[in-house]
């Protein structure tokens, strides 16, 4: 009996074996991974898998998110390691990657000089507070990779902070951006040739030094160029897509025409316009100022397009804060800082992958957008003001007093006003049925009256893509930087984010969708049931364990008794 069990049991050790060789070699030639996650958390988009499959040589990632961390830092942690085990095994082991302490050195002098270069290389500080049996102290974090192919490399920011948000979502809403930036990341590292965009002149644009901070960002991505149209039919061949920010003179028919024409070839258009001129040297200087309509003569294209930009201004309660002398003539000074009602902070939140998970946008005397019937054409409301808004139709009378002067809820009753509005599909020329037939039929121009799929982004404030400038030093600063609160809004990461979609043919922005949810422990429940939970989860699997061996050897004995 005891040989025929000692027979059985050694031919089922080597049918096991044997099965266990067999899986082996073909996992060898085949590869799956199982994802058991309701959100399929760790299923990689198509075009991330196809990214990491184009990669001939190794991705070097150091992240500087190393240390004792709050939870949800070391939660951060763990999914972007998690994260980048992911993209490895997708990428035939071409992701390499190491976790480093920027404060591990005990020397203050050489630990402030890496946090140095590392602020250089684009990655931003975290002041975090940290509790310890001494009380808190203050901790500088680099929540951030540096991305490294090919001897080039690019900053990844793992942290996305936002206005408004607990910690507990900002570090969800990173986890949920992991994949979206760091396919990212391996992208523009590996892409050989840069889709050409062009700022368009030559109707009093922003100047190369007023956009300066959008465009070196952008040349990160693209070639990045300043275009005067100049009525050239080929001024805007070769260019994935072209961005017109703030005109403030007319264009011409020739120029619209050849600014349609690249929109019916596919071309994408990223419009900040606005229809209001609002002079900010007779606002400092006079305290007061009334905002008039432009005649850029761009009104009849967008209509065509689905979008009117109206004349008009909008208010916000919602607003950021500016510096104003409340004293008394002939008194000293008294400066506070006081709410702006036309500059509207402008909270993103929609679900669209442009706008998914973005800080507060800030913008100057704004105006509404209304979308309108156009055949085939898809819009989508990216932005809007806040519930406490309204209109105020042109002339607009802007006045500094205004500061002063007490808000009514109630007068703000026009909530929900659109400021960016995106528009896809087949656009129709504004010139069709318009045209001098010679011209329409003139093989060497190639006019079409119906164009190929595209798409555009309308903003109703050419202030939003405006730095700042430091006239002291002529240098820029920061896109979205508020130097009277020292607040860094997210105006680049929108533009950005905007400009991705436009030109992105991968459908890799769609991962920017991707959400998580939110499972968080319910804190007053845990702070007093603790030690019922302690009790239950150390003890009741201990209980279970010996509850087992017990009815086991119980069992055993029965059986071998008899």
């Amino acid at each position: 009996m005891k040989s025929r069990n000692k027979k059985r049991d050694l031919v089922a050790l080597g049918l096991a074996i044997a099965l266990l060789i067999m899986l082996n070699y073909i996992g060898s030639f085949m590869f799956h991974r199982f994802d058991l996650t309701t959100e399929k958390r760790y299923t990689l988009s198509d075009a991330t898998k196809k990214l990491l499959g184009d990669l001939d040589d190794v991705v070097f990632v150091k992240v500087y998110l190393e240390g004792e961390f709050p939870a949800g830092f070391k939660r951060l942690r763990n999914e972007t390691k998690e994260m980048l085990d992911e993209f490895r095994a997708y990428s035939d082991n071409n992701i390499e990657y190491e976790f480093i302490n920027p404060s591990a050195n005990p020397d203050k002098k050489e630990q402030n000089e890496v946090h140095k270069q590392l602020y250089e290389k684009g990655l931003d500080p975290t002041n975090l507070e940290v509790k310890d049996d001494n009380g808190t102290s203050q901790q500088i974090i680099f929540p951030g990779a540096i991305v490294t192919y090919k001897g080039h490399d690019l900053p990844w920011q793992l942290l996305k902070t936002q206005m408004g948000r607990s910690p507990e979502a900002q570090i969800n809403n990173s986890i949920q951006s992991l994949e979206y930036e760091f396919a990212s990341c391996i992208r523009n590292l590996s892409v050989h040739i840069r889709p050409k965009v062009a700022f368009i002149a030559g109707h009093d644009e922003l100047d190369t030094l007023a956009v300066q901070d959008i465009a070196d960002a952008l040349n990160e991505f693209y070639a990045v160029k300043r275009v005067t149209i100049d009525a050239q039919l080929k001024a805007l061949s070769g260019f994935k897509a072209i961005i017109i920010a703030k005109p403030d003179s007319s264009f011409t028919d020739k120029d619209k025409f050849i600014i349609d024409q690249f929109i019916m070839k596919g071309g994408k258009v990223l419009w900040l316009i606005d229809p209001l001129y609002t002079s900010p040297d007779s606002l400092r200087r006079n305290g007061g100022t009334l905002s008039v309509p432009y005649n850029l003569r761009l009104d009849d294209m967008l209509f065509k397009y689905g979008a009117r930009i109206n004349p008009d201004l909008i208010v916000d309660m919602q607003s950021s804060m500016i510096p104003v002398n409340v004293s008394m003539k002939g008194q000293p000074a008294n400066i506070q800082m006081k709410p702006w009602i036309f500059s509207p902070l402008i909270l993103p939140t929609g679900n669209h992958p442009i706008v998914k998970n973005l800080d507060v946008i800030k913008m100057d005397f704004v105006s509404s957008i209304d979308t309108v019937a156009s055949i085939g054409i898809k819009k989508t409301i990216l932005l809007q003001s806040s519930k406490y808004s309204k209109t105020m139709l042109s002339p607009v009378r802007v006045d500094l007093r205004m500061v002063n002067m007490p808000q009514d809820e109630k007068r703000f009753n026009n909530p929900y006003r659109n400021v960016a509005v995106l528009l896809e599909g087949k656009f129709e020329s504004v010139f069709k049925n318009h045209l001098d037939p010679k011209i329409a039929k003139d093989s060497a121009i190639g006019y079409k009256a119906d164009g190929v799929i595209s798409k555009m982004i309308v903003i109703a404030d050419g202030d939003a893509i405006r730095n700042d400038i430091d006239y002291r030093s002529q240098k820029k600063l920061p896109l979205g930087y508020d130097k009277y609160t020292n607040q860094t809004y997210g105006n680049k990461n929108f533009l950005l984010n905007c400009m991705n979609y436009l030109c992105d043919d991968s459908g890799l922005i769609g991962v920017r969708a991707r959400e998580l949810t939110l499972r968080l422990l319910d804190k007053k429940k845990l702070k007093n049931e603790r030690l019922k939970w302690q009790v239950m989860n150390s003890g009741l699997p201990l209980l279970g364990l010996v509850l087992f061996g017990i009815i086991y050897n119980i069992r055993r004995k029965r059986k071998y008794s008899s």
